[in-house]
């Protein structure tokens, strides 16, 4: 991976912690850094033990820039990540979480992120947007949680938003990127779903292996 992969996952971590410490005006916040611990991790551990093709793929898939909805997604955590700052550090909104709640997604948003590992580490070509990957001889991946569940990734990402603003401790940050994020992914997994099932070859048969798209049992 290039320097500038690292220097820009280093900013990212940095910049979510000015946004919280920041907006919080105070960096007495336990459960601020606890969730920004397991943020590093992450990021520190898909550097360590990823395919390094994936990670260029993720940061630019085929080769181009993330498009215009990953980047308003992103926007989106930094304003629930703002939200949350002020919310528990300044004004009190609605930061009244209980501590055992938080200490539990706290648990849901590491164990959220495990799943998105698990996935990547699994799919080498677990992309950041919907396409099929010619470039780099995409096939099906039937291993790892793709032997439950047809997109783990999505399942994940679901996770850690319903996670994310209540281990923060606040409900309206919770509120905010649970509102905004949930749509965008229940969308991308269902429109996956279809160009798969459309262009890539095996995926009809994997589908009707695998019934369910992200929770077995449910859907």
């Amino acid at each position: 991976m290039p320097v500038s992969a690292y220097a820009q996952a280093a900013l990212f971590i940095v910049a979510a912690a000015v946004a919280l410490l920041a907006s919080a005006g105070t960096a007495a916040i336990l459960t601020f850094w606890i969730y920004l611990a397991i943020f590093a991790a992450v990021m520190v551990a898909a550097f360590v033990w990823l395919d390094p093709g994936l990670l260029r793929e993720r940061t630019r898939p085929g080769g181009k820039r993330p498009p215009l909805g990953l980047r308003i997604f992103t926007l989106i955590l930094f304003l629930h990540w703002i939200v949350a700052g002020l919310d528990r550090g300044r004004f009190h909104w609605s930061d009244s979480v209980p501590a055992w709640l938080q200490a539990v997604a706290l648990i849901a948003f590491a164990g959220g992120y495990a799943l998105c590992f698990w996935a990547m580490a699994a799919n080498r070509f677990f992309s950041s947007v919907v396409r099929i990957q010619d470039d780099r001889g995409q096939y099906v991946v039937t291993d790892g949680p793709y032997a439950f569940v047809r997109h783990p990734g999505y399942a994940a990402g679901i996770l850690i938003m319903l996670a994310s603003g209540v281990a923060l401790g606040s409900w309206l940050a919770a509120a905010i990127v649970v509102l905004a994020s949930l749509p965008f992914l229940l969308y991308r997994a269902i429109t996956e779903d279809r160009v798969l099932l459309a262009d890539l070859a095996g995926y009809r048969d994997y589908a009707a292996r695998v019934r369910w798209r992200l929770l077995p049992g449910l859907w």
